[in-house]
């Protein structure tokens, strides 16, 4: 027995030897592979004389002590890097970097890093970023920080940085401080909802328009150096000219005033010099000479002269609009000049202005940036075909003008704004969200504007290409009208490709391609945001980005019959409705199947929607059975043919 006992404490002691020895060698396994991760990440660095303690062989950490120049360490692992005021250039790998575990914070302030920034999404479980005093430069992606939910703290003062400022800042739940002064940023600032983000900064910049009252506690020093800011803590907002005056119009303007000043310049040399000659067309064509004085005056308006082909005519016909409906009061570039206007918004692709005329009608002009690779010719023809539309459900284009660097297109001021700013916007002033009717009748209309998308541009693989929240405008009875629909084919490819919808879904980021059904599947994920009231990471993904979207949750919630409410708390008139909604949502889940070919087409969706009602019809089943039995039982029973849960 007392042998027996022996034995039975030899083997428990082996055990724990072995348990012990097993611990020493992972707690040394990992850290030499921390080494290897940094000396790995340190050869796409450039002038790294100041790293010279990273090669010296040995683990970058002892338990909290840092034993390398820049690391910061806990438990022997490396959870921040501190490389600051080295003169470091290259490139900073976020691959590598996302193979240390244990990494929350990177600071590379004071360097001489250039170029894009990366792509930090990589690091999701990052919760410092310091990248001030630098020399990056370019627009941030809008996806660059989706998916982020630990990120605190944001640092990128004092780079080069242009574009809008990414939206995807606004979806970060624990943001507490975010410097963005001394850049180049342009635009509009959004609306950040975070409560407890009190250092913000984005003095020195390009940006414009009314800061979002969400931000109106800040300093105003903090909004300084910006000259068309407005609003709470700075002066209040003033209705002013027309932006787009100081950017593009005046420019045409004056091109076209150049252009009738030298034709001027031309008829009185030639008059000085042949008093007594008739004026005769030359051998080219041209009737230069026949110009008269009202028409060098309407030229000089930027109008339309007499029928005379002369050179300063056609300079001065370039800054007319084309109209698309003939049905439409004309009007021309010298009325959006004389317009009082403000600006609706900014975004990567341009800025959108509503202009107020003269004869009481409003405007909306979205200037256009990345187009400048298509045909005048292609152009034109093309916005010939979408100013066919005609459905109560899509925005008719009125008119257009086409330049070689940018375009415009011009439509009806509508003036419920945008489906985005009433889930999104409206909380922060205070404004009411809308209600289950208005948002099952607002999916109606855009489903039945959809279809008839698909109905009247069978070519086009993707027949809007660019559905979301923020494109599906609302009149005053908040029927919604689609908006930025058909541009695919004269948008730059390289810029679709980045920040257009129908490039970001499943087919493309796995495939390099779109389909037929790429648009149900925005339209999906528009059917999940409108029901959750969550703003979508996939709107802010590009390439091969992380798959963790409202898509993922919805299904996990719904799949695990989870207590979390999966329908927006905010939505009111939901008595009696929790089995409609449910139906909704398990279409919307069904538009966004990863598999192509599992997605339903847009006339089966249309037909599916159309069955959703206001209320359930049984009302009886709502006074015997609780909220929770409801989501379970009947709300997952419906079987549309198309759901999968994975």
């Amino acid at each position: 027995m007392a042998a027996h006992h022996r034995n039975h404490n030899v083997v428990i002691i082996t055990l724990l030897i072995l348990i012990f020895s097993n611990f020493i060698v992972l707690s040394t396994s990992q850290s030499q592979s921390d080494a290897q991760i940094l000396q790995r990440f340190k050869q796409s660095l450039q002038n790294t004389n100041a790293l010279s303690t990273w090669d010296n062989g040995g683990p970058p950490c002892n338990g909290d002590q840092e034993l390398w120049n820049g690391v910061l360490c806990e438990n022997g692992t490396v959870w921040g890097l501190q490389v600051e005021n080295m003169g470091l250039g290259g490139v900073i790998d976020v691959d590598t970097l996302a193979e240390l575990r244990s990494l929350r914070a990177i600071s590379f302030m004071n360097n001489n890093f250039e170029g894009s920034l990366p792509d930090l999404s990589k690091l999701g479980a990052l919760k410092s970023i310091y990248l001030s005093n630098n020399k990056f430069s370019g627009e941030i992606p809008g996806y660059t920080f989706n998916g982020m939910l630990s990120l605190k703290k944001i640092y990128l003062a004092n780079n080069r940085f242009s574009g809008s400022i990414p939206v995807s800042f606004t979806t970060l739940p624990r943001l507490i401080e975010l410097r963005l002064e001394d850049n180049d940023f342009e635009g509009n600032i959004p609306v950040f909802g975070q409560e407890k983000l009190n250092n913000f900064n984005v003095s020195n910049n390009e940006l414009v328009g009314p800061i979002p009252d969400s931000l109106s506690h800040i300093s105003a020093s903090a909004f300084s150096g910006n000259r068309d800011l407005c609003g709470a803590p700075l002066q209040s907002c003033k209705k002013s000219k027309l932006p787009i005056v100081t950017t593009i119009i005046v420019a045409i303007v004056v091109a076209a005033a150049l252009a009738a000043l030298v034709a001027v310049f031309i008829i009185l040399r030639r008059r000085k010099q042949t008093p007594e000659q008739p004026q005769t067309t030359n051998s080219a064509g041209s009737a230069s000479s026949a110009a008269t004085a009202a028409d060098i005056d309407r030229m000089e308006q930027g109008q339309t002269g007499s029928s005379s082909p002369d050179h300063g005519n056609k300079k001065a016909e370039s800054v007319k609009l084309t109209f698309l409906k003939d049905d439409r009061q004309k009007f021309d570039m010298t009325d959006l000049l004389k317009a009082s206007a403000e600006i609706l918004g900014s975004g990567v692709f341009g800025s959108t202005y509503k202009a107020a005329l003269n004869d009481g009608q409003a405007m909306a002009v979205k200037r256009y940036k990345h187009m400048n690779n298509v045909s005048k010719e292609e152009f034109h023809e093309h916005m010939r075909r979408l100013g066919r539309m005609n459905h109560e459900n899509v925005l008719p284009i009125v008119a257009f003008y086409y330049r070689k660097e940018e375009k415009l297109l011009v439509t009806d001021f509508v003036e419920n704004v945008s489906l985005a700013v009433h889930l999104h916007g409206n909380k922060s002033r205070g404004l009411p969200a809308p209600n289950w009717p208005t948002r099952l009748n607002i999916v109606k209309g855009v489903a039945k504007g959809l279809k008839y998308l698909y109905t009247e541009l069978p070519s086009l693989t993707a027949p809007h290409g660019h559905l979301k929240s923020s494109n599906v405008l609302l009149d005053r009875t908040f029927n919604p009208l689609l908006t930025d629909y058909g541009l695919v084919p004269v948008v730059n490819q390289e810029q679709a490709q980045e920040h257009m919808i129908a490039y970001k879904s499943p087919e493309y980021k796995h495939n390099n391609r779109i389909t037929k059904k790429t648009d149900i599947w925005s339209f999906g994920i528009l059917i999940l945001e409108i029901l959750t009231g969550r703003f979508p990471a996939n709107f802010l993904q590009q390439g091969r980005g992380s798959d963790t979207d409202i898509t993922t949750w919805v299904e996990s919630v719904v799949r695990d019959e989870s207590n979390v409410d999966v329908f927006d708390g905010d939505m009111e008139g939901t008595k009696h409705c929790e089995g409609e909604m449910m139906k909704l949502l398990k279409i919307g889940l069904s538009c966004c199947q990863a598999d192509v070919e599992k997605r339903p087409d847009i006339k089966e969706v249309v037909e599916k929607i159309e069955e959703i009602k206001e209320k359930d019809v049984d009302d009886e089943f709502y006074s015997t059975v609780s909220d929770g039995d409801v989501r379970s039982s009947r709300g997952l029973s419906d079987d549309l043919g198309h759901v999968t849960f994975k």
